[in-house]
This record gives structure tokens, sequence and C-alpha cells, in this order.
């Protein structure tokens, strides 16, 4: 007995290690297909990754639907961003529906420590599989659990995964419909999926090197490059000066796993030329016929298609790259400048053989300058002019970091003014790589760094620009604008749904504390829930209508607030908030509001007045953001009731509901009906008719007992 004890142990011990790790969210991606769920939410204009971040935040939220159109008057790209709390994608039963230019993102729980940090970590393929190419097999109860398999496997690269629901069969595979190339294609497979591992480094997607090329799929390059340019969605866009450093940055992309890029031709102006992809046409249901069936742009603005390439795995090599090194795409060409006629044409790499992968981070205060190598860096980084009081020294690393502050003459940031003075938002610095701690060699780079503040929200991106050896390299960054939101709080602090008539409010709008940004607020409404009744809170200048109703925003750090008394429309109980947010770097100036004999000061506009010539450049850069916030407000006396639902908004009965956004709130009513009053008045007729007819009886028995003789 006691040795099966001892050896029970071993195996407790691995179930209670198993239970300790916790469950991690991650995401599934299916491209053009889409399944049907429960709705609760739908936002415009965001991007992919503002969509599924969104999911990722929403604790109800377990599936996002992704939808895009190019629009050729713009051109941009609209988008719709579908939250659903309830999703058929879970059920292996349910066939998807096919749909053109959709991204469907299903919430995962996982429970594995390897889940990355990419948007999602995996594309699924329903009702498909590769056989002939699984190196393990294993039986998981759930999905989830072979996923997780997957990414926990040390003795290959899982590149790829089929999970049977009927019989629990997982197979994991090194191999994937790119390293099988075109030998190996998915088959039909009812009641299996297959998954392919998007969490792979750059340098694991191939068994071999992998290279970027035209697809060669029996379709002209120029109607690939158009299907690309039109239907698929833009991760990333950069300006660069080649080819090839277009794609050296798909090939060290580590947010997702660039499989693609369109090259635009060489720059001209401030106009991105550098579009990367997370999808190719092994991604594409339809595979490279859906190049076949690219339509022409109903209008043609003149600007160039591109070139398009995409990731091709060749046969694996002896002498391949060790998993992990970075890629390094090497150039030879004639070079009239130097003596030598083999020169690298990277501008991020040396005649060493060291490559820089560079980027910058724009925080409020500070400029982060990361740098990442292939072989380890010995040296120094500074600010140009003022390398005793902003540098660091480097010692055998291949990732190293440079903070550069704004203010100050520490590392001499400069900032852009217009002709009267007038900040613009853009900072630049120039930062040296130096491998000899005293002197600089030819071998040495220089960057030029710049991070751009404006209104609207862009992804960061870098150019590359060789000037001279050492090269210069200029990379511009722009921080996005944070998504502000409305927060309803009561005396105590609390956040607040539903409240009562006269309650003291405070009604906030706030972005992260951590943004460099300033936001003001106008044109505000409330609303009633049925959208029948409007009044204005805030106007178009930033200016409260009525103060004593609604008074002035007033700033507490990067949030603005307003103090208010609970109100209501007659006929709704439901009041929907709704605010016209802008952005300004650093905090913004009041306006100015005349009430009455009275001058009062609300953060509602971003400046009280321009030149022209400014106004219309500043009105270029702005973009407005809508938000809304929903709060119930009750009469007094009423019972509160928030968490059941019913399906009318007609007053009287016993209960009511308002719709909005999907939403649903439930009143419940204190005044009785008629009839619950009729029925309360015949109910207490009869205890009465009870009460006397039983008084009745006992003194009619007492009466006629016969009386007692002694």
């Amino acid at each position: 007995m006691k040795g099966k004890t001892l050896g029970l142990t071993p195996i407790l011990i691995l179930l209670l290690q198993s239970t300790l790790v916790l469950c991690r969210i991650a995401f599934e991606k299916l491209t053009d297909v889409d399944f049907q769920g429960t709705a609760y939410y739908t936002v415009r204009n965001l991007s992919l990754y503002e969509c599924q971040g969104w999911c990722r935040e929403e604790p109800d939220c377990q599936a996002a639907a992704f939808s895009f159109v190019l629009n050729p008057l713009t051109p941009v790209q609209e988008t719709r961003c579908l939250l659903q709390n309830d999703t058929q994608a879970n059920n292996p039963m349910a066939s998807p529906q096919r749909s053109v230019n959709t991204y469907y993102m299903v919430k995962l729980q996982v429970r594995t420590e390897s889940v990355c940090l990419r948007p999602w970590a995996f594309e699924r393929v329903p009702g498909k599989a590769l056989r002939g190419l699984d190196n393990t097999i294993i039986y998981t109860s759930t999905k989830e659990a072979c996923l997780a398999a997957c990414l926990n496997e040390k003795k290959f690269p899982c590149r790829s995964v089929e999970y049977e629901y009927g019989g629990m069969r997982c197979s994991l595979s090194d191999s994937d419909r790119r390293t099988g190339q075109h030998f190996v294609q998915l088959v039909d497979t009812p009641g299996t999926d297959y998954f392919e591992n998007l969490c792979l480094k750059a340098t694991q997607a191939c068994k071999g090197p992998r290279v970027f090329t035209a697809p060669r799929v029996g379709v002209a390059e120029d109607k690939v490059s158009q299907y690309a340019g039109l239907h698929y969605y833009t991760d990333k866009e950069l300006q660069v000066t080649s080819e090839s450093a277009c794609r050296l940055a798909c090939e060290i992309e580590s947010e997702f796993l660039c499989r693609s890029f369109l090259y635009l031709g060489a720059p001209h102006s401030s106009t991105y030329n550098c579009r990367l992809y997370h999808l190719d046409h092994h991604t594409l249901p339809d595979g490279p016929s859906a190049y076949l069936n690219a339509e022409r742009p109903l209008i043609d603005d003149g600007e160039p298609i591109g070139k398009y390439f995409e990731n091709f795995c060749e046969k694996p090599s002896a002498n391949s790259n060790p998993s992990g090194e970075l890629p390094v795409t090497i150039e030879h060409q004639q070079d009239l400048n130097m003596a030598s006629n083999l020169t690298r044409n990277d501008a991020n790499c040396d005649k060493t053989g060291t490559c820089y992968d560079v980027s910058v981070l724009c925080k409020d205060t500070r400029i982060a300058v990361q740098i990442r190598t292939n072989k380890p860096f010995n040296g120094r980084i500074y600010a140009l002019g003022r390398s005793e009081t902003c540098n660091i020294d480097v010692v055998n690393s291949d990732q190293f970091k440079l903070d550069l502050t704004m203010a100050g003459q520490d590392c001499n940031t400069q900032i852009k003014t217009h002709g009267g003075g007038k900040e613009t938002g853009v900072y630049s610095n120039t930062v040296v790589l130096q491998h000899h701690s005293v002197v600089m060699t030819k071998a040495d780079k220089i960057y030029r760094v710049k991070c751009t503040y404006d209104m609207t929200s862009k992804n960061i991106t870098f150019g590359m620009v060789p000037i001279r050896d050492p090269e210069m390299i200029s990379i511009t960054a722009a921080p996005e604008a944070p998504p502000p939101r409305i927060r309803i709080l009561d005396g105590r602090q609390r956040e607040v749904e539903t409240v009562r008539i006269g309650d003291r409010l405070t009604f906030r709008i706030e972005i992260p504390g951590d943004t460099p940004y300033g936001i003001f607020a106008r044109s505000c409404v409330a609303m009633a829930k049925d959208s029948k009744s409007t009044f204005q809170i805030i106007d178009e200048k930033g200016c409260p209508v009525d103060p004593s109703i609604f008074p002035a925003f007033i700033p507490d750090g990067n949030a603005l607030q307003s103090e208010y008394e609970a109100f209501r429309f007659t006929e709704s109980y439901g009041v929907i908030f709704q605010c016209n947010v802008k952005y300004c770097l650093g905090p913004c100036e009041p306006a100015v509001c005349e009430w009455g004999r009275e001058s009062i000061e609300s953060w509602g506009r971003k400046r009280r007045s321009l030149p022209v010539n400014e106004t219309d450049e500043a009105g270029t850069q702005e973009e407005d953001m809508n938000i809304s916030q929903e709060i119930l407000v009750l009469d007094f006396g009423d019972e509160r009731q928030s968490t059941d639902f019913l399906r009318s908004d007609k007053p009287g009965g016993v209960a009511s509901e308002a719709n909005f956004g999907e939403k649903t709130v439930t009143i419940v009513e204190p005044c009785p009906s008629k009839g619950s009053v009729l029925l309360l008045g015949v109910a207490c007729a009869l205890l009465v008719l009870l009460y006397i007819a039983t008084i009745f009886c006992y003194y009619m028995r007492k009466w006629l007992a016969p009386p007692k003789h002694l």
C-alpha cells in the first residue's frame, strides 16, 4: 500500500502543477467567414487591432467580427467592429458563412504560459485538414487543450494543429500550408478544424530559408497587386526608400507575423509607400482564384498599383540559419561611390554583418529608442552633441534602449515650431550607435529620430534614408490617440448606472493617464432612450447651454468633469449622453463662455482663436470621435431593477423596457394596476365575510347549547 501511495505522488504533483497554470486569453482568427451570434455592440471606423482589443477587455465579448470596405472617393478603408456575447463559432456542427473582407476573431481560454502577445495566436480553417504530415498525435478533451499543447511543444516548432472534435484527436505538425508548398493541400474533413500557429517567430515560419517573391500562382502580377491593395487589410504602413527596406521591415516585424508586403514605389512627400500584411494567398479561402475575381476600382486616382511580394519557404539546407537569429537580406550590386564593387545596400546593416532593428516609442515626456541586433553589440549609444549627459554603455547585448528626454538640454531634443513660434508637436533628435568608446568609425550608425504628436491615430512608422557612411536613418513615430470613455459617478465616486432624479452626479470624460494628449469636448447632447427627445447640454463651441442643468467642463488631470443633478425626459427613464471629443498635445485651452453677465471657462475646445492659415492646417489634422454613455434615472419612490429584461417600452403595467445600442434595462413600476386593486378588494371582502361568519357561528353555537346543571 505504501508503494502505491508513493507511486501516486508524482501524478498528484503534476495535477497540482497543472491546476496552478492560469488560463490565458488568446484569439483565433478566421478569414473571409462569419458566424451567427448575438451582437451587443457595434463600432465603426476602428482599426483591426482596436476592435480585437475591445473584445479582449470586454468580459462579455466572446467574438468580434471585423469588416472593411475601401471607399474609392476618399480613398480610405471604412471599417465596422461587431462585438458578440454569444457565437456559433464554438459549436463544431455550425457552418460558417462566407463574408468578403471580414476577419472573425474568437476569444479562447488557453491554459498555458506560452501565449504570445500578438492580437491572435492561431489562424483557423474550419472543416479542413493537412493529411500525412503529423509529428505527434495526442488526445485532448477540448480544442483549447490541443492548442495549448502546440504552444508548449519543445521538440519541434509546432506550425499547425488539426483537432477532430468527435474523436478528440489532436495532431501536431511542424508543417503548414507553406512549408508543404504545392505538393500538399488542405482537404475537406468534416468535424475537423485546421489551425496555424501565429505565435512563431519570423525565423521559425519556415523549415528552410524564408524569402519574399512575387506569388507564382498563374495570375498576372499587377492583378495580384491590385487585389492586395483593395482587399487586404493594411496592418502597418511605412515610408521607406527602397523595395529592400520594405522587405526588411516585413522580415523583422514582431507585432504580427508578416506574410506579405506591397511596395508602392519611390517615396514622395510624406505619403506611405510600404504596406505590411498578415495575409498571403494561402490564407484566402479561395486561394489564388481570388485574384482572378479582382474588380477594378470605381475611380482611378492615378496612384501606382505597386509590387506585391509574399513569403515563400524554400527547401531546408544544411547551413540554414539557426532558429532565433534575425534574418539578414544582403544585396550585391555595383556601388559607384565605393572602391569595392560588393557592398551591402541595406541601410540597417553595417559592413561587419551586424543588422539593427530600430524602433521608436513616443511617450508623454520622453522618446524611447529601442534597438535589436542579430549579433551581440559592444559600444555605446548616445544623443548627438550630448554624449556625456544622454548615453548608455552596451556590453555584449542584442537588445538595449535609450530614453531621450523631451524637455531640458540633457538630450538636446529639438521642437519644431511655426513661423510665429507656435509648437507643432514634432520632436526630433539624432542618435549615434558607436562601436568604440571614444572614436567614431565607418561601421557606426546615425539615426534621425522623430516623434509627431497630432490629433489623428496613426500606425508607428519609420523611414530609412541612408545619407553617408556612417549612414543616417530617419525614424518617425506617431503615438495613437487613446480612446476616451464616459463615466458617471455618485457622491462616493462610485460608477453608477441607475440613479434617482436630483442625485448629485459627476460626469467624467477620461483617457489613460500615461498619454501625451489632452482632450476637449463639445456638441454634447442628452437623448431619450427612444431617441424621440434630445437636449443639447454643451454647444459646438464647448460652452454649456444651460449651466443650471449641466455646468461647464473643468479639467481633472487628463480628464474632464462636470457636476450636475440627475434629470430625465418625461416619456423615458433612460438618458443617453453623447459627446464629440477631440485631442490636443498637452493641456487644452478653455473656451470663454458668456452666460448672462458672467464669463465662465469651459474645456470644450482646443484654442481661443487662430489665424486663418493655422486654422486650416489644424483642421486637416483633427479627427472627431463620438462617445456615448447610458444612465437610468428613476422617479422618487421607484424601486431599482437593472438585471431583468422585458420587451416593451410602453409605460403602465408591471414593467417597461427601453432599448438602445442592443442593451436592455428593466424598470419595475411601483403603481399597481386596476386588476390588481380589484383583486385585492375582492380578497379583503371575502376575509371580512369569513370573519363575520366565524363570529356568528361561535355565538349561535354558544346560544343553542343546553345549560349545564349542577
